[in-house]
């Protein structure tokens, strides 16, 4: 089913002249991650926060767009800081990882700890949050609505929330496709129907009330024409699709092999293609000494 999707999803995008999704993790950091993208952000992650954003900073992000592809790149996820002394990290997976769970708090403990210098009190460390947009359904989610906040509480009691300094945002794209951009959620919905199908009718139509949007579309109608991110974008979408073939075969034949090896095949290529260490570590999950062997 998962394969399908995303199978279908890059096939949507073969022509040299389509638009390239915004659910593909590196298109959905230069559109959102990059300088100069405040403004589209900011609507954004208000929207899924539903708060106030006055002040939001993207130099935390390494720039992914390269004057030639033997330049650096960097992590792929968006990282910004909010009203001047909060962390938000956002994340796009378009592949399912059992483990996503465990993933995005071990990301969450790095950021809030990251924070803290050394010889400073622990009151200095501020609220964290991690958002993950997952282009799958989560198995333990599954009788959930779309988008479910997570905090500590007090589970006996008052469920009393013990720190606002954790805060998780789950959204899951496949639950609210049938979703209508009513109530509540409109917003909200508008944005995820725009990172769904940006050329959709329905999102031409968002765009007329919503500038931030109209921007995004702009900016993602200048990355589409940029020969040097539709090959990044091509790697990503291959090495994905990759990944979905040897966990399919393997499952068919009840084996757990194949993949490191297949990996290894995909952080070669992007060796040669001049790709940072850190992109490679997260997208083929190979350690950096097994990489540099290459």
């Amino acid at each position: 089913m998962q394969e399908n999707q995303i199978t279908k999803s890059t096939n949507d995008k073969k022509s040299e002249n389509s638009i390239l999704s915004p659910k593909l993790d590196i298109v959905f950091q230069i559109l959102f991650g990059e300088v100069g993208s405040e403004e589209i952000t900011k609507d954004l992650l208000s929207t899924i926060l539903d708060e106030e954003i006055n002040e939001i900073d993207l130099n935390q992000n390494i720039v992914l767009r390269r004057r030639n592809l033997k330049d650096k790149m960097g992590i792929v996820d968006v990282l910004a800081k909010i009203n001047n002394n909060e962390f938000c990290n956002i994340e796009m997976q378009v592949s399912d990882d059992k483990d996503i769970i465990k993933r995005i708090l071990y990301y969450w403990s790095k950021q809030y700890s990251k924070e803290l210098q050394k010889g400073h009190p622990y009151i200095d460390l501020k609220r964290t949050i991690n958002v993950l947009i997952a282009n799958f359904k989560i198995d333990i989610l599954k009788n959930l609505e779309f988008h479910t906040q997570w905090k500590i509480i007090e589970e006996k009691g008052r469920k009393t929330v013990l720190t606002d300094d954790l805060e998780l945002h789950i959204i899951e794209l496949p639950k609210m496709r049938n979703n209508k951009a009513t109530g509540k959620d409109k917003k909200l919905i508008e944005w995820l129907s725009f990172l769904n199908n940006p050329e959709s009718k329905e999102v031409t139509n968002y765009m007329k009330n919503n500038e931030s949007m109209k921007k995004a579309k702009e900016k993602l109608n200048t990355m589409s024409e940029d020969e040097r991110i539709r090959r990044l974008a091509e790697l990503r979408e291959k090495a994905i699709l990759d990944e979905l073939e040897v966990k399919a075969y393997n499952y068919r034949k009840g084996k757990n092999d194949g993949l490191e090896q297949k990996n290894k095949e995909i952080a070669k290529k992007m060796k040669e293609e001049g790709l940072d260490i850190n992109i490679i570590i997260k997208i083929t999950n190979l350690t950096k000494e097994e990489i540099e062997k290459l």
